[in-house]
């Protein structure tokens, strides 16, 4: 009966959401899209950055209301609803970790409020503040788990947090100009100034998430406008400190000069794997990120002049209560735990470190490519994002502002397409053949083989600030297993800014 409740629920919010298209289309024949400046938008890469490879498609965003790039305050908003659905997958055993073979469909709902304010506008000591809430509701497939590249960047991966509203983000931004001379940025979410130095020191202190400020990409950041696997969207082998909706309290400092840019980000750890609470003991536990990036065209000669392009370098060490797979597994071969557990083998200040390589290219005005690779030591346990320990993806979008097939241009819709190989070392898939269980995986056996996926969307602009994204997934050897599988997830997003 609640399985039947909860199917009319699901099924009445997706016909709600197709339905709502059709007269707003009705309305945007009396009353002409606007182009406005960005704000609203939930994450940095299309929001913010003169740094950032250029979009086909006009500058600005379009949102339900308008909003000035005059004003020393911003209050914007934005909401996304994701319908999910798999049919049944062939799988000869299951266990609790693992994702479900019958076929589901779930949808899960995130809304954000953001507000900033600018204390100084001075483009050369600015001052703002950040102060973002956030409500995340509804489910995703087989309740987050047995995917390490999971299907929905929204879910939260522990549902009886519940939907109740949460501080999200509160943080200070500082700039400190090093040069007279300024360069125009755009003005979003997480930054209002629309001049800034061209040479500059930028400090942020507060609650953030890390990919906020490190590893972005234009062209595979935002689950809410771009690609929805968790793998796609950030660098999966990068075990970023977050609690389990994704967020920390960390300190940022980052140099900009015209061609490159330096960060350095030092940030809690929560006091247990994928754990709501942080450890606020910094000598006890600390995630600490670098990253280089340089904006120059990665082709070279072989592009057009003007063709953007930008490369970043990331290096992380994680030092927390953390456990090797390799004692967990001798714990259970010597017959001390009834199955592998890397919980009772965790120690205090063990040390987890990776690296990861993110690159994007503007190929035309209309196309552009990236890619990621990340790797990290993958003796210790995966602790904070997912059970990645090497990763490598490539794709790229496609805008339609120009038109294609001799349709008419499109100026804000978007067709993309990715693929990404996940794998983890041999003692982590050791843990796993044998019985253990991470915070993601666990089907009580493995058969291993690279978690491979194929993802491709069109995102389709109905009106002001309303999009409409129509996406699949390939997912081969789910969660590293070769027996399970393959599972094609279709999905239905329906986003609003406000």
């Amino acid at each position: 009966m609640h399985q039947t409740r909860r199917a009319r629920t699901h099924l009445c919010s997706l016909a709600l959401l197709l339905a709502a298209a059709w007269p707003l289309r009705v309305i945007a024949q009396a009353v002409p899209d606007q182009t406005i400046p960005q704000a609203g938008q939930p994450s940095a890469p299309e929001v913010s950055a003169p740094s950032s490879a250029s979009d086909a498609a006009p500058a600005g965003a379009v949102t339900i209301f308008p909003h000035s790039d005059r004003t020393r305050y911003l209050i914007s908003g934005q909401a996304n609803i994701i319908f999910q659905a798999d049919p049944p997958f062939h799988s000869p055993y299951q266990g609790i970790n693992s994702f479900i073979a019958r076929g589901e469909y779930k949808t899960s709902l995130i809304g954000t409020l953001y507000l900033g304010f600018q204390f100084r506008s001075n483009p050369r000591t600015a001052t703002e503040t950040i102060v973002d809430f956030e409500s995340a509701g509804g489910r995703g497939l087989s309740e987050a788990l047995g995917l390490a590249g999971f299907t929905n960047l929204d879910v939260v991966r522990n549902p009886n947090l519940g939907s109740k509203p949460y501080l999200a983000r509160v943080q200070l931004h500082q700039t400190i100009g090093l040069t007279s001379k300024l360069v125009e940025a755009e003005r979003g979410v997480f930054d209002l100034a629309t001049l800034v130095p061209e040479r500059r020191l930028e400090l942020r202190v507060g609650k953030m998430s890390m990919p906020d400020v490190l590893d972005i990409n234009t062209i595979g950041t935002d689950s809410h406008l771009q690609f929805m696997n968790w793998t796609i969207d950030n660098n999966g082998a990068w075990d970023y400190a977050a609690d389990t909706r994704g967020y920390t309290y960390a300190a940022v400092a980052e140099y900009d000069d015209k061609l490159w840019s330096a960060r350095y980000a030092l940030a809690l750890m929560p006091t247990v794997a994928n754990g709501i609470d942080l450890d606020w003991a910094l000598r006890r536990a600390s995630g600490q990120n670098v990253e280089l990036e340089l904006r120059k065209p990665l082709l070279g000669p072989l592009l057009k002049p003007g063709r953007k392009g930008t490369v970043r370098l990331l290096g992380y060490t994680n030092h927390a209560r953390m456990g090797l797979y390799r004692d967990a597994i001798n714990a259970f071969l010597a017959g001390k735990t009834p199955v592998p557990d890397i919980t009772s083998v965790e120690r205090p200040s063990e040390v987890k470190y990776g690296f990861g390589f993110n690159a994007e290219q503007e190929l035309t005005p209309s196309l552009r490519a990236f890619t990621r690779v990340g790797w990290n030591e993958g003796q210790h346990e995966s602790f904070a994002y997912t059970e990645v320990d090497q990763t490598v993806e490539f794709g790229g979008d496609y805008s339609l502002a120009r038109g294609i097939f001799h349709l008419p241009p499109r100026p804000f819709d978007k067709l993309g397409l990715a693929f990404v190989s996940n794998a983890i070392k041999r003692d982590h898939q050791e843990y796993l053949k044998l019985g253990g269980h991470g915070f993601i995986l666990g089907d009580g056996n493995l058969s291993y083989g690279r978690e491979n996926i194929l993802e491709g969307y069109y995102n389709l602009h109905a009106w002001r600030g309303l999009f409409y994204a129509f996406d699949t997934q390939f997912i081969d050897h789910p969660g590293y297993n070769t027996v399970r599988g393959p599972v094609v997830v279709f999905s239905v997003r329906a986003h609003v800014d406000f």
